[in-house]
This record gives C-alpha cells, sequence and structure tokens, in this order.
C-alpha cells in the first residue's frame, strides 16, 4: 500500500501518485478522472476516452470497405 501527502498547489491541494499505483489503476498522464468523495473516502475513476475517427481507422489499416461487410440476407425492398 503506497501512502502520499496532501500539499499545497496554488490555491488549491494536491497529491501525487506514485507510477507504480497509475499502472495498476491503468492511468496515465492527462488521463480524464471522475472524482468522488465521501467522509475519509476520495474515489477516483477513469473517464473512459472516445476514439477518434483516426483511431478506429488505423485499427484497420486505415481501409475501410463497406462492400465487403456480411449485412445478411435482404429482408424487404432493399436495393441489391
Amino acid at each position: 500500500m503506497d501512502q502520499t501527502i496532501i500539499k499545497p498547489w496554488g490555491n488549491s491541494q494536491g497529491v501525487r501518485l506514485s507510477k507504480s499505483i497509475l499502472e495498476k489503476a491503468h492511468m496515465k498522464h492527462d488521463d480524464i478522472l471522475q472524482i468522488d468523495a465521501d467522509e475519509n473516502v476520495i474515489i477516483l475513476r477513469k473517464v473512459p476516452r472516445h476514439k477518434t475517427f483516426e483511431e478506429r481507422l488505423a485499427e484497420y489499416d486505415n481501409k475501410i470497405d463497406i462492400y465487403s461487410f456480411d449485412w445478411g440476407e435482404p429482408l424487404g425492398k432493399e436495393l441489391v
């Protein structure tokens, strides 16, 4: 279990998190966190980030071919 200290940071207070804690939580620099607090507890949760179109396209080697997709058999009056 790691420990840290609350320190002044401008007009606020800050906490530094160790690299090992961030790695365990699968968090990194510039991730957006949701913060919740209750008595004696602060909970940080990573907010899922939506991928950009470019990131999604890269997953397909920058090639998307709608004609090779299996849309299934026609069900109505689709143009084939």
